[in-house]
């Protein structure tokens, strides 16, 4: 008996989804920083076992949207919760319950296998945690709470236990040395993207957009050419930094991560234009790859 199926990671941001799919799939797939919002698509990755396939994705935070951008980001969590065989909503033990409850009203009513994982444990005590699993048990009854802490890689083997007795008796849906449905370029948008994160504050990492325009492979070294996209002229500058200080920076990081991700040398190559309002333009965000 083979099972197979889809199971989606969705919850409010900085709750510590990305880092929980990393470490479910064993591959750094996902960029993890300190700000909201970090997770614009949905990234798939999979893990298979001799008579088990699971099919994770993680999805962008949810949120009350403020322009187009985000309305698409909140449309790729909703979408997680009908198309999946399983649901992982993960909270912690810093948010409050309450926090963008709509969205938490859909979960409750949905009729998809839920497992509630409450992470960030190490934060927390027994007396606040038993606290919280009853809270959690008035709000969704039907799931199977698992406490952990991912960055402390605590209890995470009992989801994986969790997960494969909800799965439907299936075959696989790809093949079985495959870890993602995403290609070369995605990842390496999202690593620079990462640095921008890392490197500027305030609006700056959320108005721009990393396009990979050119990707050739070689067997010893890969050359990938960059455009950051920003949504105001004034931002330009910013991101270059005075006499190409700051591009420069985040070249250099990115190229090194890169380099890890990849396992060969890499030549990078960045620029910088302006797309007016990219974020509330929706031929834009279509090209970007965020409107069907």
């Amino acid at each position: 008996m083979h099972r197979a199926g889809f199971v989606n990671i969705v919850g409010n941001p900085n709750v510590g989804k990305s880092t929980l799919m990393n470490l479910l799939v064993g591959e750094r797939l996902s960029i993890i920083t300190s700000k909201a919002q970090t997770t614009r698509h949905r990234i798939m990755g999979i893990v298979n076992g001799e008579d088990y396939q699971i099919v994770y994705s993680d999805t962008p935070g949810v949120l009350r949207p403020s322009y187009r951008l985000q309305e698409s980001m909140l449309n790729f969590s909703e979408g997680a919760l009908v198309d999946a065989d399983v649901i992982l909503y993960v909270t912690d033990t810093v948010e409050r319950p309450e926090k963008n409850s709509d969205f938490l009203i859909k979960v409750a009513a949905t009729k998809v296998p839920t497992v509630l994982i409450i992470n960030k444990i190490d934060l927390s005590t027994p007396e606040k945690l038993e606290e919280l699993f009853d809270l959690w048990q008035q709000i969704l009854p039907q799931a199977q709470i698992v406490p952990i802490s991912a960055l402390e890689h605590f209890n995470t083997e009992r989801i994986i236990e969790r997960i494969v007795k909800l799965l439907p008796e299936s075959p696989p849906f790809f093949e079985k040395d495959r870890l993602t449905d995403r290609s070369l370029r995605f990842f390496a948008g999202e690593i620079i993207r990462e640095k921008i994160l890392t490197n500027y504050d305030k609006e700056i990492p959320y108005s721009t957009e990393v396009v990979i325009e050119k990707y050739e492979e070689g067997d010893g070294l890969d050359r990938i050419s960059a455009t950051i996209h920003v949504a105001r002229k004034s931002q330009k500058g910013i991101i270059i930094g005075h006499q190409g200080a700051m591009l420069k920076k985040i070249g250099t990081q990115a190229r090194h991560d890169l380099e890890a991700f990849l396992g060969k040398k890499v030549f990078l190559e960045i620029f910088v234009k302006i797309a007016e309002n990219w974020r509330d333009d929706e031929k834009q965000l279509r090209g970007f790859g965020y409107v069907e």
